[in-house]
């Protein structure tokens, strides 16, 4: 496989690797620009992927530690839905892509990376953003750097 520069990764490859969970938020807001938080609601919230599979690849999370589906309560359902439904709103406003994956990964069998804390994955796509460089050189590009992208996207959300 070939390698891309993507300078962002050196903070978590060199960086010291946190003991609790990373989708469990602190109450404040004061971390929110650094974990890249877009939106907190009621009983869910929005976040960026630090390692984004695309330009914008965003995730919606419960606030409550939990592992399956269902295990989510009626209101959390009901609002992650609902944010489902506005970040792709937002997403194809900003971006202009042509589709979406949304997708959740049940356990590490299904491709879960962090699978103690359910979270739905966002990724805009566009005809032909499998180019060359996924199928021959197995290698995706981004072509934004993340904090550009956070602080785009997180005027649709304030």
């Amino acid at each position: 496989m070939k390698q891309l520069w993507a300078p962002w990764r050196i903070e978590y490859i060199l960086g010291s690797k946190p003991d609790s969970c990373v989708f469990c938020l602190p109450p404040t807001g004061e971390e929110d620009g650094e974990r890249l938080v877009l939106s907190r609601n009621r009983v869910s919230f929005v976040i960026m992927n630090k390692y984004p599979y695309n330009s914008g690849h965003i995730m919606v999370c419960p606030y409550r530690h939990v592992m399956e589906l269902d295990e989510l309560s009626r209101d959390e359902s009901t609002e992650i839905m609902e944010t489902l439904k506005r970040c792709t709103g937002i997403l194809k406003k900003h971006f202009l892509c042509e589709g979406i994956n949304i997708g959740l990964n049940i356990g590490q069998a299904a491709g879960a990376g962090i699978r103690e804390h359910l979270h739905f994955h966002l990724v805009p796509r566009w005809n032909g953003d499998s180019s060359f460089m996924a199928v021959c050189g197995e290698t995706r590009t981004i072509p934004e750097h993340l904090q550009r992208t956070y602080m785009a996207l997180r005027r649709f959300f304030i």
